[in-house]
């Protein structure tokens, strides 16, 4: 093919380069030159256009194009026409993206004037998802060029193919323990289920047994033998940390086998593959409960297209197996079922109610009352009513009578005697004293009576590990206010502050970690001053 200036008169037949502009139209780019497109030409006063020309021995782009993408198909793969240059193809059934890589780095690597490129191996495809694509670069490719592709591709095999779902009946074991809520299970199965739909597979057992190695191992024999399972899958209570723990001796009491445990993809770590009685069982990680996308959904695709999945496929995964931003892990073994299960997480709330309310000139602004109650009960009354796993009211000036007003609630009140040296004292006062199962804590303030259980609630939904949402602070009209939720990752640093700061000068460090959601004025009114707390309809404590 030649390229380059070609003098109108002898145009015909070749392929324009760029578009021309004429008094008569505009010729696109790629059009074949005809004795029309010659006589506007002309007529625009033009001598010469940009263009390519075929020689007899090429194949234009299109042509090229279409033989490379058929040859290039395998089973479940349907190819579009070719246009401008360009072959599309698509799952024709839902399956399985199956590349060979090697084949198609050869093939890209024959010709400059040859590309072709794919999704991820492995991707899930429903009917009708563009795959892959063959593009030819010039407006014409040789012959010879070509067959060699084609034959190259024959030679190797298909090298794009889906390997299709077979609908797969699925047994579900969960296994019990006092802190897992049915709740959770119940969400568990609705998740699985969605995640079986596009293979047309369906669960056909929901077995719930205790955590404990006798019962899981009877109820797994139960669902081969019984329920006639294709699959098994495990949602332990508590996740697998080791080769010997429940749920891999489970399987092996069943007279089943281990073939891995551990994954290289995160989140997903803690998967575990073994069979009984020749079906694939998987002890499922804890992040497997999330709908988000996660180790687990690529082991079970594979499995649901019969596609194997041993400790080879497993190891191989780690390329591409960073599934979420780093910074989003939180402290190792933050929570000692850190199942990463939004319901199951254990979210501390600490009240801070340790100042000297300087602003209100006088009386204890916590003890002053509105409907009836003293400022400090409605904030524990509200982290009392929220999803916070525990409450913890920090107290210092008039730590007293302060405690007296919390009198009846089921709090736990430690006392900062340093309380004077300023707020960072009393927000490491309340971080030392949170539970260890908790990962992450919400801090309120004392004086924010409007704050209810739903504004403590929506900071807990809005908490993801997962996604990197590890601090949530809530606004109001787009400006930032309080309690905030912050993880345990960040609870060294907290405890580093010092001076009459809180944990914004820590947080300032990490943008990217933070999540903003509006939840209007109760999280910016604090009646620290007698004209708020009177604006509010609220009473002053006495001196």
């Amino acid at each position: 093919m030649k390229f380059g200036p070609v003098p109108v008169g002898e145009a015909a037949g070749a392929i324009l380069a760029h578009a021309v502009a004429t008094p008569a139209g505009t010729f696109r780019k790629g059009q074949r030159i005809g004795a029309a497109e010659v006589a506007a030409f002309r007529a625009a006063g033009l001598d010469a256009v940009v263009a390519a020309v075929p020689g007899p021995d090429d194949l234009d782009e299109d042509a090229a194009a279409g033989r490379i993408a058929e040859a290039l198909a395998g089973a479940g793969i349907r190819v579009e026409p070719p246009a401008t240059g360009r072959s599309n193809l698509f799952a024709a059934t839902p399956g399985l993206l199956i590349v060979d890589r090697a084949g198609i780095d050869a093939l890209n690597g024959l010709d400059p004037g040859i590309t072709f490129a794919t999704l991820p191996a492995h991707s899930a495809a429903e009917t009708g998802r563009m795959v892959a694509t063959v593009k030819i670069i010039p407006f014409a490719l040789s012959k010879a060029v070509v067959d060699r592709a084609v034959a190259a591709i024959r030679a190797a095999g298909p090298l794009v193919s889906i390997a299709a779902y077979r609908p797969q009946r699925v047994a579900v074991v969960s296994t019990l323990l006092p802190s897992l809520k049915a709740s959770v299970i119940d969400k568990t199965l609705r998740v699985m289920a969605e995640r079986l739909t596009p293979a047309g597979s369906a669960i056909v057992a929901d077995r719930r047994v205790p955590h404990a190695e006798a019962p899981l191992a009877a109820a797994m024999r139960a669902a081969v033998a019984e329920d006639r399972a294709d699959l098994v899958v495990v949602f332990g209570a508590s996740a697998v940390v080791d080769r010997r723990d429940v749920i891999p001796a489970a399987i092996e009491a069943a007279g089943g086998r281990v073939d891995h445990f551990g994954m290289p993809v995160d989140p997903g770590n803690l998967l575990l593959v073994g069979a009984l009685d020749g079906r694939p069982v998987l002890g499922a990680p804890g992040c497997a409960r999330s709908p988000r996308e996660n180790g687990f959904d690529w082991i079970l695709a594979r499995l649901l297209a019969d596609l194997p999945v041993g400790p080879a496929e497993i190891v191989g995964l780690g390329v591409g197996g960073l599934l979420m931003d780093i910074v989003s892990r939180p402290a190792p073994r933050a929570a000692p079922n850190e199942a990463e299960i939004p319901e199951a997480r254990r979210i501390a709330a600490v009240v801070l109610a340790a100042g000297r309310s300087t602003r209100m000139g006088g009386p204890n602004k916590l003890l002053s009352t509105l409907d009836g109650k003293p400022l400090v009960r409605h904030a524990a009354e509200a982290a009392l009513a929220s999803r916070a796993d525990s409450v913890t009211v920090v107290t210092g000036h008039m730590a007293a009578e302060v405690a007296a007003a919390l009198d009846g609630l089921d709090v736990r009140v430690v006392h900062n005697p340093d309380y004077a040296e300023g707020l960072s004292t009393s927000m490491r006062t309340g971080i030392g004293a949170v539970p260890e199962a908790a990962e992450a804590a919400v801090i309120l303030l004392g004086d924010m009576p409007r704050v209810d259980a739903a504004v403590v609630d929506r900071l807990i939904e809005a908490y993801d590990p997962a996604r990197g949402a590890l601090v949530i602070v809530p606004t109001a009209a787009g400006q930032r206010g309080n309690p905030v939720l912050i993880s345990r990752r960040f609870f060294p640093d907290l405890m580093a502050v010092a001076g009459d700061v809180g944990a914004r000068q820590v947080l300032r460090g990490y943008p990217e970690a933070i999540v903003e959601i509006e939840l209007g004025a109760a999280v910016a009114l604090d009646l620290d001053t007698p004209e708020a707390l009177a604006a509010a309809g609220g009473r002053a404590a006495a001196d």
